[in-house]
């Protein structure tokens, strides 16, 4: 990394980290229960900031590896696999790559905001399992968010490491994506329960620390008879991050699809998992009106897999791309409008 790249990772991750802190520090700072108006609130607000970051790396994106020349500019190109042709006027061509930069960030964003739909109804799952009260929602998710922030972090430059260094990696990923759609289409009308009892993550915790299965009030940790102990509230937060990191694996290299430059795939992630606490006390109280938003992110998976396995024989453009995913969603939402299907017997 180029210090002029760590420079923009860094201030990146501040500006991140200042609003996480302010959001829980002065405007959730007490514990309560989200309303349906304040998540819709706050949905808008952090959907506003990814727009205008969109609009930053749309203006100013060359600034993130900064090429000095036409020569330094096309090597960008050619390393990060971006679908576009430059021209021999310099500036012309920083013009071209900084809109598809724009591109591919929005595209990106909109695909891990779109699959962060399931990991909702993971997540919400998780927290009527454990029996966590509605209050607490928005902290358990707040330092899931930090969590993930680490974890995507070293998921995607690793990955972008192997897809440097070993192209078949993005067939891997596209199998991967295409299998996980099709399972996810089968699985579309399942109902899921978590066994807290047995899952990975209980096992693990209760072999190497003190655990308390009570909770108390928003603590995560709690002094007992000398001894620290984790709260039951901690325990959650570990699940919730484990879940994230199985997440990561789909939409990780969904957005790989898209672009293979680390920091636009990094940017576009933390952008959505900055989002998705609003988002999911907003979709909690709509999960039942979209029924075929599943069957949606089921072809929304297949397509991107298809689009990786073929990218040398069928490529694409960022535009199309991005048209093809807002057909996907556009097209699930105004079935499940529709065809709302019939409510369940009182």
């Amino acid at each position: 990394m180029h210090l002029h790249e760590f420079i923009v990772f860094t201030g990146f991750l501040v500006l991140v980290l200042f609003l996480l802190f302010l959001d829980i520090g002065v405007f959730n700072k007490k514990s309560h229960e989200v309303s349906f108006r304040e998540a819709l609130g706050y949905t808008v607000l952090w959907v506003s900031l990814a727009l205008v970051f969109w609009g930053l790396i749309y203006f100013f994106g060359d600034k993130i590896h900064a090429p000095q020349n036409l020569e330094e500019l096309q090597v960008l190109v050619e390393r990060y696999s971006h679908p576009i042709h430059l021209t021999d006027n310099f500036e012309e061509s920083l013009g071209i790559y900084r809109r598809n930069l724009g591109l591919e960030f929005i595209t990106g964003y909109l695909i891990e905001y779109s699959l962060s739909v399931d990991n909702i109804f993971v997540m919400l799952m998780i927290f009527y399992s454990f029996g966590v009260q509605k209050k607490y929602y928005h902290r358990v998710l707040f330092w899931g968010i930090l969590g993930a922030i680490v974890m995507r972090f070293l998921f995607i430059f690793v990955s972008s490491a192997l897809i440097q260094h070993f192209s078949w990696v993005l067939y891997l990923f596209g199998a991967l994506l295409v299998f996980t759609g099709i399972k996810m289409f089968l699985d579309r009308n399942k109902q899921h329960k978590i066994d807290t009892n047995s899952h990975p993550v209980i096992r693990f915790v209760s072999r190497y620390f003190l655990v308390d299965d009570s909770y108390q009030g928003s603590r995560f940790f709690i002094r007992k008879d000398g001894r620290t102990y984790i709260t039951g509230l901690f325990v959650v937060v570990l699940v919730i991050e484990f879940t994230d990191v199985i997440f990561a694996i789909d939409s990780v290299p969904a957005i790989f699809s898209i672009t293979k430059d680390p920091f636009i795939v990094y940017f576009s992630n933390i952008f959505a998992i900055i989002g998705l606490r609003s988002l999911f006390f907003l979709v909690m109280n709509l999960v039942e009106k979209f029924r075929y938003l599943k069957v949606g992110l089921a072809v929304l998976l297949i397509f991107i897999g298809m689009k990786m396995l073929l990218h040398h024989w069928l490529p694409l453009t960022t535009m199309q791309s991005l048209t093809v995913v807002l057909g996907i969603l556009v097209v699930s939402i105004l079935f499940s409008v529709v065809f709302p299907g019939r409510r369940a017997a009182p």
